[in-house]
């Protein structure tokens, strides 16, 4: 298998080994510190006449639990490239697609993107058209012989956009890390050498909290919730906060929430309320504007394309390009092609 290190690239990062496994689709690729309150819905008890009449215009009204703290987003380290965890304990929310169409936009701007997928599912190769029955090195190679990082990435059909593709075969990971010292940091050190050589690195987590999604959190500076504006969604993120509280306290105290992403957003009262919810107790957390529901984002993912590609006038395109626009801001991110 040939590789080869695409280019313009700076001096410093030629000459190491990246394989280039495009599959056949020809087209071309271009502090804050808040009190976050969520909580169980407790509903008060109505007459059945009153309850008939009100279910017809309200969803329910949710008092909330206890607070939590949110961990204030943390400035990147000169000269790095900036680790985010997209993740959230509650599939289906589009971590995967919110992966594959931010790194394609920022990517095709001029930014230096790297994504590693942590998942067994390996969508973002998919997503990303590059062919996985040709993939020799995964993120478990990653885990397992970080001395061999440089050799994991793939290149995809963005010269500046890179993959560590993920398979099955990190399912049996977590057994063969089980008993290791410093489990926990595996991925850290695996991607340590290429920090120096990317502008964002984004991690695609999986969707429960084992040893492989705890190694994202302690690789990253910070973390990106997608959460899909439906009310079980709020107990998603109250998990997953309190998750990454002890990952402060315990392993990572640099570790932030860089943001919240409101995903498969419909204009229903019920997405509505809980956007409403969200924007209430989360503040500038908040990433805007809201992706919304489009079938172009499942048509771009069959294709092996981003949105931006796919169907960039699309409702999905422009959400998502909107979006890499206010993160790239947020992060810092120099915007524009590299000379």
């Amino acid at each position: 298998m040939k590789r080869f290190a695409p280019e313009p690239w700076p001096k410093s990062c030629q000459g190491r080994h990246l394989q280039s496994l495009c599959s056949m689709h020809d087209a071309p690729m271009g502090e804050r510190t808040r009190q976050v309150t969520v909580g169980e819905a407790e509903f008060e008890e109505l007459p059945d006449a009153t309850l008939a009449a009100r279910s017809t215009d309200e969803v329910g009204s949710a008092k909330i639990r206890a607070p939590l703290a949110l961990p204030p987003m943390q400035p990147s380290t000169e000269g790095l490239a900036r680790v985010v965890a997209v993740t959230n304990q509650k599939g289906g929310v589009g971590k995967t697609t919110t992966v594959i169409n931010l790194a394609a936009s920022l990517a095709a701007s001029g930014q230096r993107v790297l994504v590693v997928d942590l998942d067994a599912q390996g969508n973002c190769a998919t997503g990303l058209g590059i062919d996985k029955s040709r993939v020799e090195l995964t993120t478990r190679d990653l885990l397992l012989t970080p001395e061999r990082a440089a050799e994991c990435r793939y290149a995809t059909r963005i010269p500046t956009l890179h993959v560590v593709v993920g398979d099955r075969r990190l399912v049996s990971v977590e057994d063969a890390i089980l008993s290791d010292l410093g489990r926990e940091s595996r991925l850290a050190e695996g991607i340590a050498p290429l920090l120096p050589h990317y502008d964002l690195v984004l991690i695609d987590t999986p969707p429960n909290l084992g040893v492989l999604a705890i190694n994202a959190l302690c690789a990253a500076d910070g973390v990106l919730v997608p959460v899909q504006t439906e009310y079980f969604a709020l107990e998603g993120l109250a998990m997953l906060l309190s998750t990454v509280e002890q990952v402060r306290r315990r392993l990572n105290p640099g570790l932030g929430v860089d943001g919240v992403l409101m995903t498969m957003h419909a204009p229903t009262l019920l997405n509505q309320q809980v956007a409403s919810l969200l924007r209430e107790h989360l503040g500038d957390v908040v990433v805007e504007p809201p992706i919304r529901r489009n079938i172009r984002l499942a048509e771009a993912t069959s294709r092996g394309e981003p949105i931006h590609v796919h169907a960039p006038k699309s409702n999905g395109g422009q959400d998502h390009q909107a979006v890499a626009q206010a993160l790239a801001s947020r992060w810092g991110l120099i915007r524009g092609p590299r000379a």
